[in-house]
């Protein structure tokens, strides 16, 4: 056991905190010891000095390990509106247990990542797996927390578990946290009702080779755009690429292409051809801050919202 004491910045609060191994263990006095604890005491005493701060949204991120949750959490340092307080991953991942500061190479941060949600949350921010997300719901649900969900390969089913747990909180599901890709949709709806019956659409979308599902839920979100916009069904006018001697191609047949290389970031192209010309509506993310930035202000709209599904259109007209 150690003790250790510490002032804040105007030498008006002391504190002593005495630390004990969470393992059961003697703890050696190392100096990778004193770090874990000057750490620790470091987010004590941030957390003293944002009590009773009202306007502060305390935010957990699930898939912390993840390309997206890590960008998330590093840019969220920049938020003044945001405090990170949970850090969650999958009960078998190998960075359980350890200070989230050594995951986005910052100082250690006395958030350590862990499997379980005990910090008193706002809101939940889901970048994960479509099962992970659904046990996080469970928890958000029991505790009254909202949710953004930017985790794509869900099926029928829990999506549908989605929709249930928005009759009691706030769900924010999007298959694409970014501005621009949402502006995209609107778009794609505006050209598809003058253009879509007309047009031979195509939709081509390109990730980085570690992507496991295909194709992309924003590329499947266009087509539901074009086909709302269109009044057809989607299952009865999408194919997804093409092989062999396929004939003709047929008046309002949507075709997905998806393309998985290297470490391309997120590309959608949408081509409306007609005779003689043709209109290509693309997006192009160079890096993932666009949908880190997004889900950030995503949760800034959501935490406090009452029950109910949102989609990122209600972001954009938040912030118009």
């Amino acid at each position: 056991m150690f003790s250790f004491s510490i002032l804040n910045d105007n030498n008006s609060i002391f504190y002593i905190f005495n630390y004990v191994s969470t393992r059961n263990t003697q703890i050696q006095n190392s100096y990778n010891d004193r770090k874990v604890v000057v750490a620790i005491l470091k987010e004590l005493l941030r957390k003293h000095k944002l009590e009773g701060s009202k306007s502060m949204i305390k935010v957990a991120i699930n898939g912390i390990c993840g390309r997206m949750g890590t960008r998330i959490a590093e840019l969220m340092t920049e938020n003044k509106n945001l405090r990170l307080v949970a850090a969650l991953e999958n009960k078998n991942h190998k960075n359980i247990g350890k200070d989230l500061g050594q995951i986005i190479k910052q100082e250690l941060c006395g958030i350590i990542i862990s499997h379980e949600l005990r910090e008193k949350t706002d809101v939940l921010i889901d970048f994960s797996s479509p099962d992970s997300t659904v046990e996080r719901l469970k928890t958000c649900t029991e505790n009254r927390i909202p949710i953004v969900i930017g985790t794509t390969g869900l099926n029928m089913k829990q999506k549908e578990f989605v929709k249930k747990a928005s009759e009691k909180i706030a769900c924010l599901f999007s298959p694409n946290m970014s501005i621009g890709v949402n502006l995209l949709f609107n778009l794609v709806e505006t050209v598809s009702k003058i253009l879509g019956r007309d047009s031979d659409i195509e939709i081509v979308e390109a990730h980085h080779r570690f992507k496991k599902d295909a194709p992309s839920g924003t590329a499947l979100k266009i087509a539901e755009k074009v086909c709302r916009a269109t009044n057809q069904n989607l299952d009865d006018v999408t194919i997804y690429g093409r092989k062999g001697l396929v004939g003709e191609r047929p008046q309002g047949q949507i075709c997905i292409h998806s393309i998985r290389s290297g470490d391309i970031v997120g590309e959608h192209t949408v081509i409306f051809g007609n005779a003689g010309e043709r209109i290509e509506l693309v997006h192009k993310a160079q890096t993932r801050d666009s949908f880190a930035l997004g889900a950030i202000r995503a949760a800034t709209v959501i935490a406090g919202k009452p029950p109910g599904q949102y989609q990122m259109e209600d972001i954009l007209e938040e912030l118009c």
